[in-house]
């Protein structure tokens, strides 16, 4: 693994339980690999635009025959999809928003999934155009969305898995972190949870994963 995509989220910046986690998932990976690279979109700090009109008709038109204006208003889109296709792997670090991801994540979504660019469309549907990548997705939730004590939905895992699938992306693992908002002690439970899951999904040279 040569370089690594870190996609933050949270408003909550040194307070992110996401944030927090991901550093430990990125520690973790340059233990595996010494000398891994890792570029930082943080959404919070620099949002994306949203889609707007001139974005919408520039994506539509064909490449060789957009004008100058057109290739402006998908100059962002260009540069985040740049990051994606620089790097092989990646990992974001996001709240749970109201059942599902935070506006700012959505915002990126909608920059780096464009028709004819990252993926296309054929007879048996949307089909990737990205290389896949080891991916992981860190979840800090308010309350309880797995098992048998969750009581609030989750759209977040299934939309994030749908669409880095439709990039292409299908090496996805998922680490919910869950309810954050009565906990005590947050910070030393998150390392702890954080680090029995590396220890399962991605060990380190010489530690036997547990079953």
């Amino acid at each position: 693994m040569r370089s690594v995509l870190l996609v933050a989220a949270s408003p909550r910046f040194e307070r992110s339980a996401s944030r927090a986690a991901a550093e430990h998932v990125l520690a973790r990976l340059h233990a595996r690999a010494p000398g891994m690279a890792v570029i930082r979109r943080d959404l919070a700090a620099t949002p994306p635009p949203l889609v707007d009109a001139p974005f919408a008709a520039a994506m539509l038109a064909a490449e060789a025959e957009r004008s100058h204006a057109q290739a402006t208003a998908l100059a962002e889109s260009e540069r985040l999809i740049g990051e994606l296709e620089a790097t092989d792997a990646l990992v974001i670090a996001t709240p749970m928003h109201n059942f599902t991801v935070p506006a700012v994540l959505k915002a990126w979504i909608d920059q780096v999934l464009r028709v004819g660019r990252t993926f296309r469309r054929t007879p048996a549907g949307k089909v990737g155009r990205l290389a896949d990548r080891p991916s992981y997705v860190v979840v800090a939730a308010g309350g309880r969305i797995t098992g048998s004590a969750a009581r609030q939905p989750d759209f977040l895992t299934p939309y994030l898995t749908a669409m880095l699938e439709t990039l292409g992306i299908r090496d996805v693992r998922f680490l919910c972190l869950e309810g954050l908002s009565s906990e005590a002690d947050t910070e030393a439970r998150i390392a702890a949870e954080t680090h029995a899951w590396l220890d399962a999904c991605l060990p380190l040279p010489g530690l036997i994963p547990q079953t």
